[in-house]
């Protein structure tokens, strides 16, 4: 139920990306002005790393992972039906953002305390979730485009699949994490500093962050202006990064049970250099296309290494950590997206597209500093059992 609620959240953020230069259209906004939904963002994951410590401790984990459900599905209501002015679509898109990270921050901390030497393979395992649901956002919006119902026809679909996992969970009578775990006891404890090894994984999210809400958010434009994609095709494509994504988070998982997370993090960056060396350079589709895949592909491992390093180093305050984890987010949603739209404004996209490599080149810097972490070992899975709460 975790992996399926993250994969939800994973439609919307990755459909979110492919609609914005549709959106942009109908706004006649700027570039620049067009990635202040970014900040949106950026501001909502602010509150939502502040809020979740908090919500977690009084109303416990499963109700902060059902609520966030039902606002997501309610802002994406309104997205969808609401006239597209630019104030509201930047005030729902922040709500949205304080519900899903604040989700996030739940459900990075239940896996990390549920599978403990296995917390990276488990957090990978649901990113690949997240990405399976997400390669279907770009091919929706897409589909029901060229069907001439609009993108808002497939972006909305998000909603009837809220609704949907909601009663599944209702009848089977599925319970998700709910009570206060032994690390939300002792985040209620006196709060100590997070060690250094902790903010340097922080980083790290950050600027593999920028890269990917970088990527999502202008890679269909480049698609349009490069490639000479239609943009109902463009928007569909984007599919590339994700399907590479699943495959490699699916795969991923397996491989960081037993090789260390910095290694494979550093081969996932040579990975994610590689395929942007591809896609920055192509000229027709087809290879425009493999080098989003082989993208999405070294991507996919990054945020789930950066953030089982970070949440191990915070041993003990795994809910408190993840909260401060999304902070991350904020600074990548905010920041990545509106220098790469000012620089756009200027030189056009696919020139201010360079940021990326820029941005991988000094998340491996930083991987290089955190102290090397033992192989884990791999674990037994437990027979299923209830979990109450």
């Amino acid at each position: 139920m975790i992996y399926l609620q993250l994969g939800l959240w994973g439609y919307f953020n990755y459909g979110f990306g492919p609609v914005m230069p549709l959106l942009r259209d109908e706004q006649g906004t700027s570039a620049a002005a067009a990635s202040l939904h970014s900040t949106a963002i950026a501001v909502g994951a602010v509150a939502g790393g502040a809020l979740y410590p908090v919500l977690s401790r009084r109303y416990g984990r499963a109700a902060v992972l059902w609520g966030g459900q039902a606002v997501i599905a309610l802002g994406v209501l309104a997205f969808v039906t609401l006239p597209p002015l630019y104030p509201v679509t930047l005030a729902l898109t922040a709500l949205i953002a304080v519900a899903g990270i604040t989700m996030i921050g739940g459900i990075v901390a239940a896996l990390s305390d549920r599978h403990g030497p296995a917390g990276p393979a488990a957090i990978s395992e649901a990113n690949a979730v997240c990405c399976a649901a997400g390669l279907l956002a770009p091919l929706a919006v897409g589909a029901t485009m060229r069907a001439g119902l609009g993108w808002r026809t497939g972006f909305g679909l998000l909603v009837g699949l809220v609704a949907l996992l909601a009663l599944v969970a209702y009848v089977r009578r599925v319970s998700v994490t709910g009570g206060p775990s032994a690390a939300t006891a002792v985040d209620s404890a006196p709060r100590r500093p997070l060690p250094g090894g902790y903010w340097l994984a922080w980083s790290m999210m950050t600027l593999t962050g920028a890269v990917e809400v970088v990527l999502s958010m202008w890679a269909a434009s480049v698609l349009r202006d490069r490639a000479g994609m239609s943009p109902g095709v463009a928007t569909a494509v984007m599919s590339a990064v994700v399907g590479g994504m699943f495959v490699g988070r699916l795969c991923g998982a397996r491989i960081a049970l037993r090789v260390r997370s910095i290694p494979l993090y550093l081969c996932a960056l040579a990975v994610s250099l590689a395929g942007f060396a591809v896609f920055w350079s192509a000229t027709g589709p087809v290879v425009a296309v493999v080098g989003l895949a082989v993208l999405g592909l070294g991507n996919a491992m990054h945020y789930p290494l950066a953030i089982a390093l970070a949440l191990g180093a915070a041993a003990g305050q795994a809910d408190r950590a993840a909260g401060v984890a999304s902070y991350s987010m904020a600074v990548s949603f905010g920041a990545g997206p509106l220098a790469l739209g000012l620089v756009a404004d200027q030189v056009g996209p696919h020139t201010a597209f360079l940021l990326i490599p820029l941005l991988l080149a000094a998340a491996a810097a930083l991987a290089l500093r955190i102290t090397p972490t033992p192989v884990p070992t791999p674990v037994p899975t437990p027979a299923p059992a209830p979990i109450t709460g």
